[in-house]
């Protein structure tokens, strides 16, 4: 029963996010830029495209990269099953990547 109302629901909510989002876009663009820099103004679709270009190239809309939060988990998961040697040799080896990465020190004046 519960997936027939999200197949219902689902598409229209896509429809009103993109309209609404991309007369948003569309509006700010022609509101702003034109005067600001002499830039042409952009259609609803030229908008829409930006939207799109935008959540490609920064993944944005979820407020999550890639993965989202599993791969987090999963690597903490791996972290603490490892030993403090592992842990150590796993720090050393994003040193080397890094480059000149220098920890921070203890008040102690070790490393941490």
């Amino acid at each position: 029963m519960r997936s027939k109302w999200k197949f219902l629901l689902i598409p229209p909510a896509i429809v009103l996010f993109a309209t609404v989002f991309g007369e948003v876009v569309k509006s700010l663009w022609n509101w702003l830029l034109p005067s600001l820099f002499g830039w042409h103004p952009i259609t609803f679709w030229q908008a829409l495209g930006l939207l799109v270009l935008c959540r490609i190239l920064f993944g944005g809309f979820h407020g999550r990269g890639p993965g989202g939060g599993k791969s987090r988990r999963m690597m903490a998961e791996r972290w603490e099953k490892m030993t403090p040697e592992e842990r150590e040799k796993f720090r050393h080896g994003l040193r080397g990547r890094c480059g000149g990465f220098v920890p921070p020190e203890t008040e102690a004046g070790q490393s941490v």
